[in-house]
């Protein structure tokens, strides 16, 4: 058993083809098929069931899977970072929508005030991506809006988050206080997509006043949402961090709830990885708030 065959292994797994493994690694398909074959016999298991012209990985695969992404990914880190020893390599980020809109800016631009010749790579996308991308070792440092669900990623809180509810300043519940879930529901309600951080803690919180609400409007854009707002077409609940702004030019009124809804984000990696200083000095800067 070879690096190379943990190579061929974690190409078919992520393409779920061996062909198209095959053509990722420029190699000839009947190389692929055979490097799998020895895998196969040298554990005695089988790593993928082949199920018609596809093939679908076993419990004993994905397990496999888990240890070999990241000693494939550990060796390339080790050859990356002696090949590029004084430009100390790249860092790969990952975060949510909110916090790489409002957060994560400021944090690579203080990791590169310490590293000036580190290459900081960023993916934002919803906190669900990212854990996958930890798990895929295609990112080494995720900031997420939840706590992480899979048992390989470890997980720590750096800053909270308040959810706010806004409408249009002439709404009539922007004179009111207090306001409560039963008081919202009243009214039409504008709500990110299903599966993003922010629709699931506002599920949650009309969940547990044993309310069954039904959006007006789903969007994937927080400024769709804003906008319609602000033309009076109902109200939202929304990061406090993503309508500040709009709050504070005016274009929304923020209504101010009983007992808001807060949520902790929190930095994840995977718990197999090897930390270098440069992803220890990230987190550290993460600790401190330095955005």
């Amino acid at each position: 058993m070879t690096l190379r065959h943990l190579r061929i292994f974690v190409a078919v797994f992520q393409n779920s083809s061996v062909t198209r493994a095959a053509r990722e690694l420029h190699l000839a398909q009947p190389s692929v098929s055979f490097a799998l074959r020895e895998l196969e016999g040298y554990y005695g298991i089988r790593l993928f069931d082949r199920i018609g012209r596809g093939i679908v990985p076993t419990e004993a695969g994905k397990e496999f899977y888990s240890y070999a992404v990241h000693i494939t990914g550990l060796f390339g880190e080790m050859e990356q970072k002696m090949r590029n020893w004084d430009t100390m390599g790249v860092l790969r980020v990952g975060s949510s929508i909110t916090i790489g809109t409002h957060i994560l800016p400021g944090l690579i631009r203080s990791c590169q005030r310490l590293y000036p010749d580190l290459t900081v790579e960023a993916r934002v996308n919803q906190s669900a991506y990212i854990e996958r991308c930890i798990l895929d070792n295609s990112i080494d440092i995720g900031l997420i809006e939840t706590f992480p669900s899979h048992p390989d990623i470890a997980a720590e809180p750096f800053m909270e988050d308040e959810m706010c509810a806004i409408a249009a300043p002439f709404h009539p519940l922007a004179q009111e206080t207090g306001l409560t879930p039963a008081r919202l529901a009243g009214y039409p309600l504008l709500m990110r997509e299903k599966g993003s951080a922010g629709r699931e803690i506002l599920d949650a919180w009309f969940a547990l006043e044993h309310l069954s609400v039904r959006p007006l409007w789903e969007s994937s854009s927080t400024q769709a949402i804003v906008k319609a707002v602000s033309e009076g077409l109902g109200i939202a609940v929304l990061p406090y961090l993503l309508v500040e702004k709009d709050i504070r030019e005016g274009q929304v009124s923020r209504l101010f709830l009983e007992h808001p809804p807060r949520r902790t984000f929190n930095l994840i990696y995977h718990k197999n990885k090897y930390l270098t200083e440069n992803m220890l000095s990230f987190l550290e800067l993460c600790r401190k708030g330095s955005f």
